[in-house]
């Protein structure tokens, strides 16, 4: 995450500060005990001992400050939980005192916040969505009706693969996570709408796709507005500007999709094989009392987009770093490789109904979100009260930022937290569900990832068959020893070099 920070806004903060000393110095004279952490800067806090990679950097400071950490972001009151422990304290004990969300300032525009199911605020519509998408949405017999749909997108990205393999010229490699990434925006456009929405010959669908890609673009930089509210107005970074402007085309163009299924349903088209999401937003019935009549057009189109922002770009990453460390770790490689030829043999195509016997799969695709988290810091909880963890007083509004990075290489937790390891997880009863809270890549607790269930089978299908279908190598320029293992903050954590890889079609 780098600060981009020029010296006219540094001057601008500096010009304002008087009356936030004044306020930092009356909160320090009268505050109880808080949680210990590095002491920062006048004024801007901790905000530049972070750096580019703050869940690596806070995740070092806890040999000297403990499990819970305490941090001034600006005039933002920050808590950093960095262990399995403190985590497990926090969800299991603590977990509806923290339940509300942190917004960031671009995702208040057009409301966004106020539709979105990750960071609605705790209450009745927040239920609402929330119920929509576990009952009706990701629920196992809904999973199990899309399958046929899934299989379909793999084999769009087999081909697309396959297809890019014979136009490549040794010893180039091909960026694999561009293709996921593809693959997944139009899953998730069947699964919500439908219908493919990647596709050159589509202009609306490729309208879409280039707005989304914006809106992500956005989200991921960091906005000095939201450590300095007297800024919101000024946004000196132009992003909540650039937000308003992409969001409003990204949900004028979810609109005309909702319109055009309002439409088709009046006119009565004959009775649909498979309701999508869609279908299921229109259809609901809410009592009009603690929960709304019917979902308005605006959180609708809310919906659409937050489907797209919250599966694509995690897919793909973790299909990346997974591919990343089966080629640094070629004994794993090897064992599930053989798995699968064991289990789905070479005549035939790996399908969900797989996923449970292939117990190896699962494991490495565990491993890598235990080291990999696509959000290390998971989308940030806020304090609603006053409130006593672990010994320390939490104010009110305090942010909450709990290092899913840190909590998965925990020493405490894990034996040899650093190292690649799918092995750790066969027989041992640990998942990310939820319930194990040393790895919680999805989160835990009331605000949890809804879409655990339907992550779960598109990672391990997406792996299985890129994997028994290809074998895969390095492009020549880099060997194990060489591949460049650093990552990058935006809206998830990627490679900080894209994986480049050579694929080649395994011969039955």
């Amino acid at each position: 995450m780098e600060w981009p920070l020029n010296f006219v806004v540094c001057l601008f903060i500096i010009l304002l500060s008087p009356a936030l000393l004044l306020l930092l110095h009356r909160r320090k004279s009268s505050r109880k005990r808080l949680p210990p952490g590095p002491p920062g800067w006048p004024i801007f806090g901790n905000m530049f001992d972070l750096g580019a990679m703050p869940h690596r950097t806070l995740a070092g400071l806890r040999p000297k400050y403990g499990d819970v950490i305490w941090l001034r972001m600006g005039a933002t009151k920050t808590m950093a939980i960095l262990s399995a422990k403190a985590a497990t304290e926090f969800f299991k004990h603590h977990d509806l005192s923290f339940a509300e969300r942190t917004v960031t300032e671009t995702m208040r525009a057009h409301d966004y916040n106020h539709g979105s199911l990750a960071l609605a605020p705790y209450g009745p519509y927040w239920r609402v969505l929330r119920r929509l998408v576990t009952v009706d949405m990701v629920v196992n017999k809904r999973i199990n009706e899309t399958a046929p749909i899934r299989r379909k997108c793999v084999d769009d990205l087999l081909l697309w693969i396959e297809e890019e393999a014979r136009k490549l010229e040794a010893p180039r490699g091909l960026h694999v996570a561009r293709f996921v990434f593809l693959m997944t925006f139009n899953l998730l456009g069947n699964l919500m709408l439908s219908r493919d929405l990647w596709d050159p010959q589509s202009k609306e669908g490729s309208e879409f796709f280039a707005a989304v890609m914006k809106l992500m673009e956005w989200s991921g930089h960091a906005n000095m507005a939201d450590y300095f509210p007297w800024l919101r107005r000024l946004d000196p970074q132009g992003l909540r500007r650039n937000m308003e402007r992409d969001l409003g085309k990204a949900m004028e163009i979810a609109s005309r999709f909702v319109k055009e299924r309002v439409k088709d349903r009046q006119v009565g088209g004959g009775e649909k094989i498979r309701k999508d999401f869609l279908d299921v937003l229109l259809e609901f019935e809410g009592n009009g009392k603690d929960e709304p009549a019917k979902i308005s057009d605006r959180d609708l189109n809310i919906f659409i987009l937050e489907i797209f922002l919250a599966g694509s770009e995690t897919t793909s990453s973790t299909i990346e770093w997974a591919l990343s460390e089966l080629l640094c770790n070629p004994e794993s490689m090897i064992k599930v490789k053989a798995e699968l030829a064991r289990v789905v043999g070479p005549n035939r195509d790996v399908e969900d109904s797989d996923i449970d016997s292939l117990s190896y799969l699962q494991a490495i695709v565990k491993e890598t979100l235990r080291l990999h988290p696509p959000i290390p810091f998971l989308v940030p909880r806020r304090a609603m009260q006053d409130t006593n963890f672990m010994g320390f007083h939490i104010p009110n509004n305090t942010k909450v930022l709990v290092n899913a990075w840190a909590i998965g290489r925990d020493p405490d937790a894990w034996d040899d937290p650093s190292s690649f390891k799918p092995e750790r997880f066969l027989g041992a009863d640990c998942d990310y569900k939820g319930q194990h809270y040393e790895l919680i890549p999805f989160g835990a607790g009331r605000r949890m990832c809804a879409g655990v269930p339907l992550a779960h089978r598109v990672l391990n299908l997406v792996l299985g068959s890129l994997l028994h279908k290809f074998d895969w190598e390095f492009d020549g320029n880099v060997t194990r020893e060489t591949m460049d293992t650093r990552d990058k903050l935006g809206i998830v954590v990627r490679k900080y070099e894209s994986l480049m890889v050579v694929p080649k079609k395994c011969v039955a």
